[in-house]
């Protein structure tokens, strides 16, 4: 059997976009595809179309949405490297803004003249976001200039815009109720704010844990099981766990945040501590990401309103100013508007989409996958 697809770079991901009506509607039948189209059983997905890396091992469901006011609904699933299994608790607003550039390219949403706004409902969190994408001229453009931290490659501008984002998950920007506490791991507590915003996010505050936050990723590689130790202490208080569940991979997302400080980014550019507002180094699954998740910018930006979360004191108290974070890649800009009672109505952040390739993905009954592209790919 063969499924058709397309691959797309949003921001500093890479994901595999089906379209609902191509697809099974049903969640196992679904996870079963992915995982063999995937090669997900495999460490390295040699024979499949996965990346071997979390920000290369996405994909989401794209269909037209019921709801009113909203364009289209996605289902995100972070497909597992090497574990044969897909996780479907989180959001990732880098295959959002992918998603909204789909959508206008394969019609789901007319084009309005230069700029083309495609409302989206994360099925996953109940999320609703909204892309903001350039088609000046009235058309969809393949390639543009727009370039993210993280890659030197351009791309089509994507205005992606979180609407409403406290409390998704667990219905409360602050899960605990607290600002910052003490969370037990290990032989010393370690001091975070459990915020829920983008996603639900474990910040550490560095600097009390005896770290940086500005950390080069092979530091923070040795930090990984230290890192899922205070995920997974975090995951019950924050409300994420069922009876008798084990926490998992994807949430709460976990990460350090401390005070600017100058360093070189991974495509060794030289940022200087004035250049960002704080320093942010984040897990992606179960690898330091090698610049920052969106929903966890997000949900930065988010905690830098809370008067006590290790994020405001460090960041000072907000303004109307875009947030500036220092991540791995560089630095990337947030910003907060439509304040109410310290919650955001609107966050926004800049980014950039490509369509890289429309493909069928042949997936075997049984087995795993070999894929044939129809766009500017070669056979893998």
């Amino acid at each position: 059997m063969h499924t058709p697809a397309t691959l797309v770079r949003g921001g500093t991901s890479k994901c595999w976009l089906f379209n609902q009506v191509d697809v099974p509607a049903g969640r196992g039948e679904l996870e079963n595809l992915l995982v063999s189209a995937y090669g997900a059983t495999d460490p390295v997905e040699l024979d499949g179309v996965g990346g071997a890396t979390p920000t290369t091992s996405k994909a989401a469901v794209v269909g037209a949405s019921p709801e009113p006011g909203v364009d289209v609904d996605y289902l995100f699933a972070q497909v597992g490297i090497g574990t044969g299994s897909v996780e479907w608790t989180s959001n990732c607003g880098n295959c959002a803004t992918g998603v909204a550039l789909y959508a206008v390219a394969k019609g789901m949403v007319a084009i309005t003249g230069d700029r083309t706004r495609v409302v989206m409902r994360n099925t996953n969190t109940g999320a609703v976001l909204e892309g903001l994408v350039d088609t000046t001229g009235g058309v969809v453009r393949h390639f543009g200039r727009q370039t993210v931290p993280g890659t030197r490659a351009g791309g089509v501008a994507v205005g992606l815009t979180f609407r409403d984002p406290a409390g998704g998950t667990t219905g409360s920007l602050l899960p605990t109720g607290r600002a910052a506490q003490d969370l037990p791991v290990a032989a010393e507590p370690v001091r975070v704010s459990m915020v829920d915003a983008g996603a639900p996010v474990v910040l550490v505050d560095a600097l009390e844990a005896g770290r940086t936050g500005a950390e080069l990723l092979d530091r923070v590689a040795r930090d990984v099981p230290w890192l899922r130790t205070v995920r997974r202490t975090a995951a019950p208080l924050m409300g994420l766990l069922g009876p008798g569940e084990e926490p998992g991979d994807a949430v709460p997302k976990v990460g350090l945040v401390g005070p600017p400080a100058p360093y070189t980014t991974t495509l060794g550019e030289h940022v200087a501590a004035e250049d960002h507002d704080i320093s942010v180094r984040m897990l992606s699954m179960n690898a330091p990401h090698p610049a920052i998740g969106l929903t966890s910018a997000v949900t930065v930006a988010a905690a830098a309103l809370v008067e006590g979360s290790v994020v405001r004191s460090i960041t000072g108290s907000p303004n109307d100013a875009w947030l500036r974070l220092g991540t791995p890649a560089g630095v990337v800009a947030v910003r907060c508007t439509e304040v109410r009672d310290g919650l955001p109505g609107r966050v926004t952040v800049q980014r950039a989409a490509r369509l890289l390739a429309d493909a069928r993905i042949y997936v075997p009954e049984t087995g795993r996958v070999h894929v044939r592209g129809t766009g500017r790919t070669q056979a893998a």
